[in-house]
């Protein structure tokens, strides 16, 4: 065997071994950001069964108002399909348009004294509260691994493996511009 079909060989062995070593890189990342949105998903379900728990406390409130309750249950209907079929545009409008109508609903619990004293309500408050939060850390984390992935995809060489196997970008989970502005506390209470 001559010095150049060595010298060919192990340059084709080097080329593939690092073809593999970057499409298993990939398969990784890509996994990742499915772990990350299973994150996330888990959370939004949890959030989603909590929701019908706290109207029905504010429906012993005969007086309270049904506006703000429909407003509530049509949003969670919309994050629930937007989650189901993964659409993170539709979804960061349904998530900004849930979360303004929970606050609206805890505004006009504010006249509402037996309601906010009640310890099913506050429970239940603080509970969907405590899962806001985690769902703001959790998309968070979802977004940085879909950057990852997606920085990934467009370098070079990893881009073309990627092109290759057909690992296609994924899309951020960005919520509305009102959930990016200050709240306006008055238009809250007049809700």
């Amino acid at each position: 065997m001559s010095l150049y079909t060595i010298v060919l060989l192990a340059v084709i062995a080097f080329v593939m071994f690092y073809a593999v070593m970057v499409y298993n890189s990939l398969v990784t990342v890509k996994h990742n950001v499915s772990k990350a949105w299973a994150n996330v998903e888990v959370l939004l379900k949890q959030r989603h069964d909590e929701i019908p728990k706290l109207v029905e406390v504010c429906k012993q409130y005969r007086q309270f108002e049904q506006d703000t309750l429909s407003r509530v249950i049509e949003a969670r209907s919309r994050v629930f399909n937007a989650s189901q079929s993964q659409n993170m545009g539709e979804l960061g409008k349904a998530e900004t348009q849930l979360r303004g109508s929970l606050a609206s609903l805890y505004a006009v619990a504010e006249a509402y004294p037996e309601l906010k004293t009640n310890e099913q309500f506050m429970n239940l408050q603080a509970r969907i509260t405590s899962l806001e939060n985690a769902i703001a850390d959790r998309r968070e984390f979802y977004n940085e691994t879909v950057n990852i992935n997606n920085v990934r995809i467009e370098q070079f060489p990893d881009g073309i493996i990627a092109g290759m196997f057909d690992f296609p970008p994924r899309h951020l989970l960005e919520f509305g511009s009102e959930e990016k502005s200050d709240v306006d506390v008055r238009k809250l209470f007049a809700a």
